[in-house]
């Protein structure tokens, strides 16, 4: 078994079983938006039309022709995806709590499995003369950003349940919100190290994205709770 996908499927795995701990820990018995049928099927429609589209897009756009997936296309596509559905059918406040964990492991154990899959899978990072630079197999240290965003997530996660843990108010009601910033806004920062092609100035279509997800979670963070 490729080991991508070894990890793609330990992490769905990951994220299956700390959403299940999520829910009967902290969300059994409250509404939750995300049980009805209607919902689940926007977010996953967002979630695989984003991750291919951006993915994919990312790619073209370095000179390289082929299909990709990206998970910030993947949250992207999800976002905007029930952010509509939540519209037409009159649904206020957060409903992404329950995603946090998701989220959190689905990035920071399956960036594991992007880690090792060397050149072929296109998330390398720029070369580097840090001492903990990875040769990804033509014999140049690089950066690996696979692995910055791992153990970025990773921290988040552990704070997510220490939060959630005191059922701090302001993260039971806009923790997805502040998953969402954090996410866009250590990936904007890693994208500097990578050898994706820039758009404007210095600014790659994955800088774009995330700018516009921070943008989101500051909106909608600021916004009343319901």
């Amino acid at each position: 078994m490729p080991v991508h996908l070894a990890f793609d499927l330990l992490a769905a795995a990951s994220a299956l079983i700390l959403t299940g701990v999520v829910w009967f820990w902290r969300l059994r018995g409250q509404p939750v938006a995300a049980r009805s049928e209607g919902y689940l099927s926007a977010v996953s429609l967002g979630v695989l039309l984003g991750s291919y589209a951006l993915g994919s897009a990312n790619l073209w756009l370095s000179g390289i022709p082929a299909i990709g997936r990206s998970i910030l296309g993947a949250l992207a596509g999800g976002v905007l995806a029930v952010e509509v559905y939540k519209a037409r059918a009159g649904i206020k406040g957060s409903t992404g709590l329950i995603f946090v964990p998701t989220f959190c492991a689905l990035v920071a154990v399956g960036r594991i499995g992007c880690a090792l899959s060397g050149l072929d899978d296109n998330t390398y990072g720029i070369p580097t003369t840090l001492p903990w630079g990875h040769d990804f197999g033509d014999g140049i240290p690089r950066h690996p950003v696979a692995l910055y965003e791992c153990l970025s997530m990773a921290a988040f996660l552990v704070l997510a349940f220490a939060v959630m843990a005191r059922r701090a108010p302001v993260f039971m009601g806009r923790g997805f919100y502040l998953m969402v910033g954090f996410y866009a806004a250590q990936r904007f920062g890693w994208e500097f190290l990578k050898p994706y092609a820039p758009l404007i100035g210095p600014f790659n279509l994955f800088h774009m994205t995330c700018a516009a997800l921070l943008a989101y979670a500051v909106v909608m963070f600021r916004r009343p709770l319901e």
